[in-house]
């Protein structure tokens, strides 16, 4: 599988909005870089930068993806324009969605390599910067989440026209399966055991997981 690389976008923190009267910092607005490559690190690609390390960024968190086949549910059912860095993002990407992205699996981007880790879980902030108050509870709804990956090989790799080729399966839980067990009243043990039971899920997300089998 290749997963067609439409966009890399990189952004700093800046105010996004107002809170209760007081500015919202965040990295979520980004742009699209213009460079024909980019050096990727294991906790970002350069030039972009979270507000609060505490539930943003970090090497578990370090490539935010999001895939552009989910435009179009977004614009004819939501009323939601897309473009590049929409979902805050730094891969705008297609050809795959988290039904056939695996925790675990393993992409080739030049010389990095990067394994998905865990789903995205919304937050209050991608209500602002999308000026949309139901923008994360759509995400949560319809799992059309997105993933991050981690950096297992650091390098440079192609900002222009390119692909991330899938260089290993992990053959474990869907990207969306992940997402649901930790998120969706209904998930079953048997899937909450195996999202659990997955090596190479983000220790946060595990415990989300394990907090709802002990429920």
């Amino acid at each position: 599988m290749e997963l067609r690389l439409l966009s890399v976008n990189v952004g700093m923190p800046r105010a996004i909005g107002l809170l209760h009267g007081e500015p919202v910092l965040s990295g979520i607005a980004k742009v699209p870089l213009e460079s024909s490559t980019v050096f990727v690190s294991p906790t970002n690609i350069d030039g972009d930068g979270q507000a609060d390390l505490s539930v943003h960024g970090g090497v578990d968190k370090a490539v935010y993806c999001y895939p552009a086949d989910h435009w179009p549910w977004w614009e004819r059912e939501k009323a939601f324009p897309c473009r590049p860095a929409s979902f805050g993002e730094n891969l705008t990407i297609e050809g795959a969605d988290e039904t056939e992205i695996a925790i675990g699996d393993r992409f080739r981007w030049g010389d990095v390599v990067l394994e998905v880790s865990q789903p995205r879980a919304p937050c209050f902030k991608f209500a602002i910067f999308a000026n949309r108050a139901d923008a994360p509870a759509l995400m949560t709804a319809s799992g059309r989440t997105g993933w991050y990956f981690r950096v297992i090989q650091e390098g440079r790799a192609c900002v222009g026209p390119s692909v991330l080729a899938r260089e290993s399966v992990a053959g474990g839980p869907s990207v969306r399966e992940a997402f649901f067990a930790a998120v969706h009243a209904h998930a079953d043990r048997e899937t909450l055991h195996r999202v659990a039971d997955t090596p190479a899920l983000a220790p946060s997300w595990r415990s989300a997981v394990t907090r709802r089998l002990r429920a």
